[in-house]
């Protein structure tokens, strides 16, 4: 199996779809080699294309931000995007692009990390993963497949457009929060 750093090599040099036709550096993703939790986004923006890192323009604070008010370090996260290069104008990723993506690189990185939880932002990320469609279905709530556990909520970009949105993604991590609390008293006592 691969490592993370494998990974993230692979994807920097990856050509298996056109997203890699217009980016300045792929996202491979930012976090430790086993955290206890994963979260995927949409695709690298304009700043993550230039940084190479995921998360780091407003969409990137925000959701700092968030983690940060339900005790989470961002440095304790492992934060991917289900496509790793940016599409050009910040159009939502294609269809081809994303299974491309998911099959080559996020299905690998979810087997190396074995997250405990893995964090859906969005209905991008929900689609690639899961296959399903709506966030407000699924939102703040854990779904368990292929004896994974995904905790799905809005993307902070949308969080970030439109007040109510911002209002359930706030509710969403509180939930997040107690959930993460309640799994590490588990693994204490395990």
């Amino acid at each position: 199996m691969d490592s993370l750093y494998d990974l993230a090599e692979g994807i920097r040099k990856c050509t298996a779809c056109p997203l890699w036709k217009g980016r300045l550096l792929a996202v491979p993703g930012e976090g430790p080699i086993n955290p206890r939790m994963m979260i995927v986004g949409e695709a690298p923006g304009a700043e993550e294309d230039r940084q190479g890192i995921p998360f780091v323009g407003r969409s990137g604070k925000f959701l700092t931000q968030m983690l940060s008010e339900i005790g989470i370090d961002r440095k304790d996260v492992f934060i991917t995007g289900s496509v790793k290069c940016h599409p050009l104008q910040n159009r939502t990723p294609k269809s081809l692009e994303l299974s491309t993506c998911k099959t080559l690189w996020l299905d690998k990185q979810v087997q190396v990390i074995e997250p405990e939880l893995i964090v859906i932002l969005g209905g991008v990320a929900l689609k690639s993963l899961l296959g399903e469609q709506s966030v407000n279905e699924y939102h703040g709530k854990v779904i368990v497949r292929d004896r994974n556990h995904y905790f799905v909520t809005y993307h902070p970009s949308a969080a970030l457009r439109f007040p109510t949105i911002k209002l359930k993604m706030s509710k969403d991590f509180e939930k997040l929060g107690n959930l993460m609390k309640i799994k590490n008293k588990k693994t204490r006592s395990d």
